[in-house]
């Protein structure tokens, strides 16, 4: 990326800045996030979208949020600023773990200072939020040397949605991947989904991808089987917004499907994601809380009308793929091919 997707800019009185991600490809356009309500808008609103990428904002929201308390004032104005800015981000996106293990984390770097004295508290802050930034950078480097050796050279590979250096604080998750098994030497074809109803892929995955010299081709949603039947692709190759502890993921929707396509064919199926969109304390995917988005995301896409006023939507902007049709899960740690429950438990262990 030729500047961070979501960036902190000087000190405490700094400004938190990203990539609006809404006006892609058409307009590449940085906006201040000013205050939470102005982040929790970003992120609701998929200006700021990707889970580390999420957790980056949600993090760097905080201090948003706290930055105005002044340094001689009692701790406990400040640790009410802290949870009022925590509690109202949560509420922004449910599916997306790395939201909630980011604002976890500032609460408990907070908390660990108490009786320091506000000033410090607030330098901590704003350091632990650059420094989920920075270990999600490396993270998605990790993320790209474990899973090149995958990435079949000199054939085809497929990814859905938008798992690159937008979604998240570098390379990308599943991207990583592939810019990875690039700069090894392999040559290979990438098919991007569309990724329906918000184009993801369209907007953003080929726009990456082309920015980084790589071979890209946009296909629609429904012709990923017939480009599989056609013997285009030989691996595939998503992000995560959550992981549950046996290995169903939840990613982008449409995964699914996709995921059940590769098995027919015969296709390795694998996600790629950091720990930290782990959440170990949801036992299978069917716990893992799916969002739904408004009506006119599908009705009215993009401002234009194509469905007839006052019918029935459907939205979950999510689907679970259960760990059956996953290869292998890609993390900073190494690779749990086969998931389950119990290499999950291994793969943390470690």
């Amino acid at each position: 990326m030729p500047v961070p997707t979501v960036a902190w800019h000087g000190g405490l009185d700094g400004r938190l800045e990203i990539i609006d991600q809404t006006l892609l490809p058409n307009e590449y356009r940085l906006i201040t996030c000013d205050s939470v309500q102005a982040t929790w808008d970003a992120i609701k609103q998929l200006k700021v979208r990707g889970a580390p990428a999420i957790g980056i904002a949600a993090a760097m929201g905080v201090v948003v949020g706290i930055r105005d308390v002044s340094p001689q004032a009692p701790e406990a104005q400040l640790f009410a600023k802290l949870h009022e800015a925590a509690n109202h981000l949560a509420t922004s996106r449910p599916t997306a773990v790395n939201l909630f293990w980011a604002l976890d984390r500032m609460k408990a770097k907070a908390e660990s200072l108490r009786g320091q004295g506000t000033a410090a508290i607030q330098a901590a802050l704003l350091a632990e939020a650059k420094l989920i930034r920075d270990e999600d950078a490396a993270m998605c480097r990790a993320i790209g040397r474990n899973g090149a050796r995958f990435v079949p050279d000199g054939g085809g590979v497929l990814t859905h949605c938008n798992a690159g250096g937008l979604a998240t604080a570098d390379y990308g998750t599943a991207l990583a991947v592939l810019y990875t098994a690039a700069e090894q030497g392999k040559r290979f074809k990438v098919y991007a989904d569309e990724t329906r109803p918000l184009l993801q892929g369209a907007r953003l995955t080929v726009w990456e991808l082309m920015q980084s010299g790589l071979d890209v081709t946009l296909i629609c949603d429904n012709m990923a089987a017939q480009v599989m039947k056609e013997g285009r692709v030989q691996m595939v190759v998503v992000g995560a917004d959550r992981i549950a502890a046996n290995g169903d993921a939840a990613n982008k929707i449409g995964t699914y499907g996709v995921a059940i396509l590769a098995r027919e064919h015969g296709i390795p199926f694998y996600v790629a994601a950091p720990s930290s969109t782990f959440d170990l304390s949801i036992k299978g995917g069917d716990e893992i809380p799916i969002e739904e988005r408004s009506d006119e995301e599908v009705t009215e896409g993009f401002g234009r009308r194509t469905a007839p006023v006052g019918c029935q939507v459907y939205s979950p902007a999510f689907d679970v793929t259960p760990a059956k049709y996953i290869t292998g899960i890609i993390t900073e740690r190494g690779v749990i091919e086969k998931p389950n429950r119990m290499r999950v438990k291994a793969h943390f262990r470690k």
